[in-house]
């Protein structure tokens, strides 16, 4: 019910900035949490930022102070601004949608960061 557009990924260097992007279309609802996961080759996926449609955040340790999530609920997109990028940001960020504030509904295509040094 719920697709997720991201776009925004590329390769930047060490201490740049980038700002990824994700729409969302369809049922998506007045009450809802959106956020961003990443993937990088043979570790985990980690959650990094979530936002929820009353502009509440939360941002992981790894990336507080540098990355800020955002949302604009007219053109139903949700950012991620990435600042004072360093090479531990390389990987694949997924965008999430979810119904309320429980975990990921939908998922988007994935972006890939590659930060270079």
């Amino acid at each position: 019910q719920v697709q997720l557009v991201e776009s925004g990924g590329g390769l930047v260097q060490a201490g740049g900035s980038l700002r990824l992007s994700c729409a969302a279309s369809g049922s998506m609802f007045s009450r809802n949490t959106m956020g961003w996961y990443r993937q990088a080759p043979g570790r985990q996926r980690e959650l990094v930022a979530t936002i929820s449609s009353g502009g509440r955040t939360n941002l992981a340790y790894s990336v507080k102070g540098r990355f800020t999530i955002s949302r604009d609920n007219a053109k139903n997109t949700v950012y991620l601004q990435m600042s004072s990028l360093k090479v531990e940001d390389t990987a694949v960020y997924y965008c999430y949608f979810s119904h309320g504030f429980g975990g990921p509904d939908y998922w988007g295509q994935g972006t890939q960061v590659t930060v270079s040094s």
